[in-house]
């Protein structure tokens, strides 16, 4: 009894945010009542929206504070090559190279830390496998491989396996000869330039 009690009130009295949104019984908790600012939530990430688009849906924004800090090397000044001598490198504060005289350079601007320092184990990892110092700082490098990543969409694509464009390394038995005319969805756009099989001929060529 008490229940539908609730239930009648919160669909009678329902909750209205800020720019008009109507809440009833049943639906998720209004943005406006996140603790969280929309950027610092791990949404910015798979769907990226600016202050502008932020505030404009309901959502808080949370302004990058300022970073200032001490930077003792610059990323010009790092070694291609680590050697011996780069353990001077423990400690001291490397500028990122997405930050420059006092601005950022680039879109990761509420993420970039200015500076950063390496641990003793990422300089010796470095010297091991001959591979060069970051350059930008690991939030940057974060959004970096984000924006590698395909998109968080699918379309409807024709496999691209033919026999008179591309050699096999082995026939596929659903389609002995021409092209696949398997259909199916797939996160790679048509203006990729990659390959993109359905899962018999990927099978047959990979497996």
């Amino acid at each position: 009894e008490l229940r539908s009690r609730i239930i009648e009130q919160m669909n009678t009295h329902s909750y209205t945010d800020k720019i008009g949104r109507v809440f009833k019984y049943g639906e998720y908790f209004p943005p406006e009542l996140s603790p969280w600012a929309y950027n610092e939530t791990v949404a910015q990430e798979y769907f990226p929206l600016n202050k502008e688009s932020a505030e404009r849906n309901g959502y808080r924004w949370k302004e990058a504070r300022s970073r200032e800090n001490n930077v003792d090397v610059t990323s010009d000044k790092l070694p291609d090559v680590l050697d011996d001598s780069a353990g001077d490198l423990f400690g001291k504060v490397i500028g990122c190279d997405h930050y420059e005289k006092g601005k950022h350079r680039f879109e990761c601007e509420a993420a970039c830390t200015v500076g950063f320092r390496l641990v003793p184990q990422e300089i010796e990892m470095y010297k091991k496998i001959g591979a060069p110092l970051p350059r930008v700082c690991p939030n940057c490098r974060h959004y970096e491989r984000l924006r590698r990543r395909n998109l968080l969409r699918l379309w409807t694509r024709k496999c691209t396996c033919d026999y008179k464009v591309r050699e096999n390394t082995a026939q596929h038995p659903h389609h002995p000869e021409g092209e696949c005319l398997n259909k199916f969805e797939t996160s790679y756009s048509p203006d990729r330039p990659e390959i993109v099989y359905c899962e018999q001929c990927y099978q047959a060529e990979v497996a």
